[in-house]
């Protein structure tokens, strides 16, 4: 806690026009607190003076709270005396103001892939990395030892020796050679009939080509070492991270905490007030990439993580043509793995339970991760929970083992089951009651429940400025009066955060149609309001629909 003795102080926090409620022991009621810089103090005149008036008042609950804080305060000041650090010039008692490196904490993950420098660096039975290698020969009918090895996303000079291996147990035999690059250059094909054969049995287990997959304990390992555990989120970096987005500093109060707990997040709340616009954000505060692997290789079988839809790969120096880079300048890291944003994994309505177990290609013969499995690193978010075609309750009893112990369990087609890490923010996002749809055993394993709640009209306000920049419109006050005053104080019609850029791209699209600016005229205010709102009033159009 950071006390602050003087009494400036005290003055400026009641000059102050706006406070958050955990400025006050009620909002609104016997404030106490002041942020100076995003850094919350106890002011201590202020403490002292609203506990005389709770007293006073016989108000129990503010007199327990604020004589803790008088509790807190004495001991410090004891301490100063006895340290004998409290002068005249001493304002602050407590901790000292975080510095900036506190305040803006690194979020970058220092972890890598280890370059393999030979093949038992892989981790893989060499059976096993002579299966994919014949059927990418087999694929592509005659290939360059440099163009294979490129395919297997690994290091000519380390599959070279295995190349050699191969041609020893007559599976492959060299056909040709292109260029003057050596061992590189040879072009390999299948040999008969030793490798006709080997290359039937692999094209039985699965048909899988790419690059090679990583030993499931070294997929392990990455996850924890890119774990969200290690996010840490001030006040500060949470202001930064949503300077785009109007929220409410209670809000961020709430939501700050809930990301360093790397747990669980229930999001509720009228629809349209950015609870997906939220989640998107937070990735902002995770850092800026991550390493997937393109495949995992789990008790022989074959599971294909990295996904081009879920995943935002960052193309850099590093992530050329793998022979080119060996050649020229080196890598730095495994190219089996493939370097990434933090993923957001958005789902609504149309998940469904098996989206969430291992799905298995019967005619490739390998498995494609789970949605969860794919979010790991990042965020996984179930937007518009309660809506699915699922039962709700079904669904969150699918959460209960990895939100308990922080791994999850998929099935394999042989029976066995694969313990996978689930290192991820889970995020529930709803416009229903949150009591309607989970009961009370399952609330208490989702740690945050944050409403998130309609704007206030200078928040409004504030967004139509914004979204007005964003879409190079002159703002006008007095065209946001009227449309107040017209369209939602007269129904008590609710603000909602989505509104302003709604109703902003309705009116630029009559003023198109009307070849027209598009200003804040009341013909373009009420043209836009009348096709967007739909009246209070019910109409009967003759047609019944069944909500069963």
């Amino acid at each position: 806690m950071r006390f602050i003795i003087a009494n400036e102080f005290y003055q400026q926090m009641l000059q102050m026009p706006h406070h958050t409620p955990d400025c006050y022991v009620r909002p609104g009621e016997y404030l106490h607190h002041m942020y100076l810089d995003g850094v919350k103090y106890a002011i201590a005149p202020a403490v002292l003076d609203c506990l005389a008036e709770a007293e006073s008042k016989g108000d129990t609950e503010a007199v327990a709270h604020l004589s803790l804080h008088k509790l807190h305060f004495e001991a410090l000041l004891a301490d100063a005396e006895r340290t004998g650090t409290l002068t005249e010039e001493v304002t602050l008692l407590g901790d000292a103001p975080p510095t900036d490196e506190e305040s803006m904490p690194a979020t970058g993950s220092t972890y890598a892939p280890r370059m393999p420098s030979k093949w038992e660096d892989l981790g893989l039975e060499l059976p096993f990395i002579y299966e994919v290698a014949m059927r990418t020969i087999y694929a592509r009918g005659q290939i360059t030892g440099s163009e294979l090895a490129n395919s297997m996303a690994v290091p000519f000079p380390v599959l070279n020796p295995v190349f050699q291996m191969m041609r020893k147990q007559s599976l492959i035999d060299i056909v040709a050679q292109k260029g003057n690059s050596g061992d590189a250059g040879f072009v390999y094909a299948i040999k008969p009939p030793k490798g006709e054969d080997a290359l039937r049995d692999c094209l039985e287990k699965t048909t899988y080509i790419g690059p090679l997959p990583v030993p499931f304990s070294d997929y392990v390992e990455s996850v924890l070492a890119q774990t969200v555990k290690k996010l840490i989120v001030t006040r500060r970096s949470i202001a930064k991270a949503f300077e785009d987005l109007i929220m409410t500093e209670d809000v961020f109060n709430e939501i700050g905490p809930a990301i360093n707990s790397a747990q669980s997040i229930f999001f509720f709340g009228y629809p349209g007030n950015g609870k997906t616009s939220v989640a998107e954000r937070i990735t902002r505060l995770m850092g800026d990439a991550i390493y997937v692997p393109h495949a995992v290789e789990a008790n022989g079988a074959i599971i294909k993580v990295y996904d081009p839809i879920q995943h935002a790969a960052i193309i850099d120096d590093d992530a050329r043509d793998v022979t080119e880079t060996i050649l020229k300048k080196g890598v730095n890291f495994d190219m089996r793995y493939i370097r990434v944003k933090r993923p957001t994994i958005i789902v609504g309505g149309e998940l469904t339970m098996p989206m969430l177990d291992l799905k298995y290609n019967p005619v490739g013969k390998y498995y494609e991760a789970p949605l969860q499995m794919k979010a790991n690193g990042g965020i996984f978010m179930i937007d518009d929970f309660g809506r699915q075609q699922v039962r709700a309750m079904d669904l969150l009893n699918r959460w209960i083992v990895p939100l308990e112990k922080k791994y999850d369990y998929l099935n394999l087609t042989s029976g066995t089951k694969v313990e996978v890490p689930f290192d991820q923010l889970l995020i529930f996002s709803t416009n229903l009651d949150p009591h309607q749809l989970a009961d009370e055993a399952f609330l208490r394993r989702i740690k945050f429940k944050i409403e998130i709640r309609d704007p206030n009209e200078a928040q409004y306000r504030r967004i139509w400025e914004l979204v007005c920049k964003s879409r190079r419109v002159e703002y006008d006050d007095r065209g946001i009066d009227y449309l107040i005053n017209k369209w939602y104080t007269p129904v008590k019609r609710p603000l909602r955060m989505c509104q302003p850029r709604d109703l902003i791209d309705q009116m630029m699209s009559i003023a198109k149609y009307n070849m027209e600016r598009v200003n804040f005229s009341p013909d373009l205010i009420d043209a836009a309001c009348s096709t967007y709102f739909i009246s209070a009033e019910k109409k009967d159009f003759g047609a019944k629909v069944r909500m069963d």
